[in-house]
């Protein structure tokens, strides 16, 4: 039978750009959860919550929707697959660099994704790339902190606002997780007429079938 699916999108736009790539009748439920970490993980667990309780539970849940491609790594339009959402601005500031939550041993900073549910996604995606995909709170605007998050993580290939969020709130409703997003501009200087927002949409567009999985 269809998967009862939850996609988690940041703004109505994404929403807009999903549902037009889904055929009438679907079982996906394509939900804004609100930009940036917080607001994803609270809206995201609260529609979980609401679903078990109603005898309902959603299958999977996948944080959807555009991001910030790192250079040299994820071109503008790209899809990536995340292999792990990891909250990237959650730490401390020390005299030596950036410490994470998991080296000042507050917990982890990591959302892991579920292996068959990514799997499943990157049958249906065989162009997404893979790696890891950033959560921050502030969008990256500098060449010098996008050197900085690149070296620190080397296997990332995008940077967005909720993924650590969905994940979050998956893992306490213990439901399986993904993360995937369409690159709508390059990390760095924010210089917004190099950005391609339509073309990431139209990414998502065509990637929403991948969403109609079995249960």
């Amino acid at each position: 039978m269809p998967a009862r699916l939850l996609v988690a999108v940041a703004v109505a736009a994404e929403r807009k750009a999903i549902l037009a790539g889904l055929p009438s009748g679907h079982p996906v439920t394509v939900a804004v959860v609100g930009v940036g970490p917080a607001a994803a993980a609270a809206v995201t667990a609260r529609l979980l919550a609401l679903a078990e309780a109603g005898g309902q539970p959603y299958d999977a849940v996948v944080s959807a929707g555009i991001a910030g491609g790192f250079t040299g790594r994820a071109g503008l339009g790209d899809l990536v697959l995340a292999t792990r959402s990891v909250a990237a601005d959650l730490g401390a500031v020390a005299p030596d660099g950036f410490q994470t939550l998991d080296e000042l041993g507050f917990g982890s900073t990591v959302a892991a994704v579920d292996g068959p549910l990514t799997e499943a996604l990157r049958s249906a995606l065989p162009a997404a790339g893979a790696g890891a995909v950033l959560t921050v709170s502030t969008v990256t605007g500098t060449a010098e902190s996008a050197d900085e998050l690149a070296a620190r993580h080397p296997d990332a290939l995008a940077e967005a606002m909720e993924g650590y969020g969905v994940g979050c709130a998956a893992a306490l409703s213990a439901v399986p997780f993904a993360e995937l997003r369409a690159v709508s501009n390059l990390v760095g200087p924010r210089d917004r007429s190099a950005w391609r927002v339509s073309d990431a949409l139209a990414a998502l567009t065509a990637a929403a079938p991948a969403f109609l999985l079995d249960a």
